[in-house]
C-alpha cells in the first residue's frame, strides 16, 4: 500500500434502507482492514434495528445529539466527541433526538460490505 489521499465528494451520499444517508469517505477492497463513513441521521428518526456480522463497528459522533440502543442494555445519550464501540453481532440502532442532523464516523473493521449487514426490523 502506498499514502494515498481520498477526497468527499457530496455528491455521493446516498440514503441507505436503515434510515439514515451515508457518505463512504473510504470503503475498497485496496484497504480491507477498516472502511470510514459518515453517517446522517435527520431529526426524529430511529434507524431500523441491525447488526453487523464479524464487523466491528465504531460511531464517533461529529454534530447533533442521539440515543444508542442496543437491546438489553441501557439507552446511551450521545453527543459530539462520544465514541461508541460495538462488537460483532450486537443488535443495535441510534436515534436522532435533536432539532439538527446527527452526524457521525462510522468505523468497520474489517471494512463494511452489504453481505456482512443484518436488518432485524
Amino acid at each position: 500500500m502506498t499514502a494515498l489521499v481520498l477526497k468527499a465528494n457530496e455528491t455521493e451520499e446516498y440514503y441507505f434502507d436503515e434510515g439514515c444517508y451515508i457518505l463512504e469517505l473510504s470503503n475498497t477492497a485496496n484497504d480491507p482492514e477498516v472502511s470510514i463513513a459518515r453517517a446522517r441521521v435527520k431529526p426524529g428518526v430511529t434507524t431500523k434495528l441491525h447488526r453487523l456480522k464479524g464487523v466491528v463497528e465504531r460511531y464517533v459522533i461529529i454534530s447533533g445529539s442521539g440515543l444508542f440502543d442496543v437491546p438489553g442494555e441501557p439507552t446511551q445519550n450521545l453527543a459530539p466527541g462520544d465514541v461508541v464501540i460495538i462488537p460483532p453481532m450486537s443488535p443495535q440502532s441510534i436515534t436522532n433526538n435533536g432539532p439538527e442532523d446527527l452526524i457521525f464516523l462510522a468505523i468497520c473493521s474489517p471494512r463494511f460490505t452489504v453481505d456482512i449487514y443484518e436488518n432485524m426490523a
